[in-house]
């Protein structure tokens, strides 16, 4: 066999079809608004709570909210391709399951070994910007960890490791080991929590608004708007989470392709209210901290605003966690089950029937990333890695309806080819707005992924030839 024809070796939609019919894997335990809640805890967190009051000051400004606005036109025509394929193969995977069926498995790897380490880097990210927000709470009660404890190397004087965020990925991936729709469950109680932080927010903060604080609204220009963009990419996406779950939903067919419509429809109003309300009620130059919500309130002597704030980003912030740890399981997952990593990791717990060994092995490693890196750095390589997977699932849908057109498709994405040429146009744009030191570290996570597949995946996967 050439190599061309091993790259492009592909499963058919009607094998995966099947396979999603007949496999027993995994438990199917998950409903609409479970799996909702997993796309609405996977956008919504750190975005809100963090990113948008600190790309205002040092990038944005109160124009920040057009930033959430030009990654959200990236973001949703993205989501109306996932939403295709999620309707269409509701198979673990995500992402890197709808690559294998239309691109061939080269890119399907490619794409699998990028979620891998976007999906890990922002369980990493999200824990260390909710150790900000527990610090802040734990301070007002008199708890003040040592100066060494609170947060990673280069993020302060004389921090050293972030405990707390550390703490967490271990937590929740034992949550995630122990059952599924006991973490689904408590993701559920925990975002309604968090969306009813947000909308406190914004019931109390309206009130207090100084539309001179939106002047001047561009300060650092457009160029200031698109570099926010590329940042807060970050926070508007995460509804391709719940699609790695497939194999847990009751009826995925129908439900997967409205929780990813609806769980992006509510995040994406609620930023950009929260946007526009917090740089109305604080100048920007005054959000570059660690809870910059938080603090706006504290600043209006609104300390029970500012409490509840924090309160809402502790537990809420925790979905975020759970919702990219329990899709980078599956992901990992998925290449086990299909030889192109060890098939040791492609095996669920006997008694819980989660993928255990892969969950637990990301919380350790995700720990010791959340406890020693930056949460800046962090976000920039995970958006890089996000917008490429975005570029390639809507390249699939165009490539899709013209090779299948009778497919049945449980959904349709409108306007197609233009739809997915604007998610793809999008994502570029934000793309080449990335700092140079992204790209190179991306390039290396790639270079070390094809070492990888050619040194073992393609010679050992499910559709490599046999003796």
């Amino acid at each position: 066999m050439s190599l061309i024809a091993q790259l492009t070796r592909h499963k058919t939609i009607e094998a995966l079809q099947t396979e999603a019919a007949t496999r027993g894997d995994f438990r199917r335990v998950l409903g609409l608004w479970q799996l909702t809640a997993i796309g609405i805890g996977g956008i919504i967190g750190v975005g809100i709570f963090v990113l948008a009051g600190q790309q205002a000051a040092t990038t944005a400004g109160p124009a920040v909210a057009l930033s959430f606005v030009l990654a959200g036109i990236a973001s949703a025509a993205a989501a109306l391709c996932y939403a295709e394929f999620a309707g269409m193969i509701p198979v673990t995977g995500s992402a890197y399951t709808y690559g294998y069926a239309v691109l061939g498995e080269g890119v399907a790897w490619l794409i699998g070994w990028d979620l891998l380490l976007e999906y890990a880097l922002i369980v990493a990210a999200v824990a260390s910007g909710w150790s900000g927000y527990l610090q802040n709470l734990l301070a007002e009660v008199g708890l003040i960890l040592p100066v060494w404890a609170q947060g990673a190397i280069g993020s302060g004087e004389g921090r050293v490791v972030n405990v707390i965020a550390a703490a967490l990925a271990l937590a929740v991936s034992w949550l995630l080991t122990v059952r599924t729709e006991w973490g689904a469950r408590f993701n559920t109680v925990i975002v309604a929590i968090k969306v009813a932080g947000v909308a406190l927010v914004i019931a109390v903060g309206v009130f207090f608004i100084k539309p001179e604080n939106w002047h001047p609204f561009m300060p650092f220009g457009f160029h200031g708007v698109v570099a926010g963009a590329a940042v807060v990419f970050f926070a508007v996406f995460g509804y391709d989470t719940l699609t790695t779950a497939a194999e847990e939903s009751k009826n995925p067919q129908r439900d997967l392709p409205r929780a990813v419509l609806l769980s992006l429809a509510v995040s994406m109003v609620l930023y950009l209210t929260i946007s526009m309300v917090l740089t109305g009620i604080a100048h920007y130059s005054t959000l570059n901290n660690d809870a910059p919500v938080a603090n706006a309130f504290k600043a209006l002597n609104l300390r029970w605003v500012q409490l509840a704030i924090d309160a809402a980003a502790v537990c809420g912030i925790i979905s975020v966690v759970f919702a990219f740890m329990l899709a980078a399981a599956r992901i990992w997952f998925a290449l086990a089950r299909d030889g192109l990593l060890p098939r040791w990791f492609a095996h669920t717990h006997p008694r819980y029937g989660t993928p255990y060994r892969p969950t637990l092995i990301l919380g350790v490693v995700t720990a010791i990333a959340a406890g020693v890196l930056p949460i800046g750095d962090l976000a920039e390589l995970v958006n890089i890695g996000t917008l490429s997977a975005f570029v390639v699932i809507c390249a699939s849908i165009i490539v899709l309806r013209r090779r299948r057109p009778e497919l049945p498709r449980a959904f349709r994405t409108p306007w197609v080819p233009l739809i997915p040429l604007i998610g793809i146009g999008f994502s570029i744009w934000l793309i080449s707005a990335l700092p140079a030191i992204t790209w190179l570290r991306f390039a290396v996570w790639m270079v070390i992924g094809l070492i990888v597949y050619f040194g073992y995946g393609i010679r050992r996967s499910n559709l490599a030839p046999r003796d």
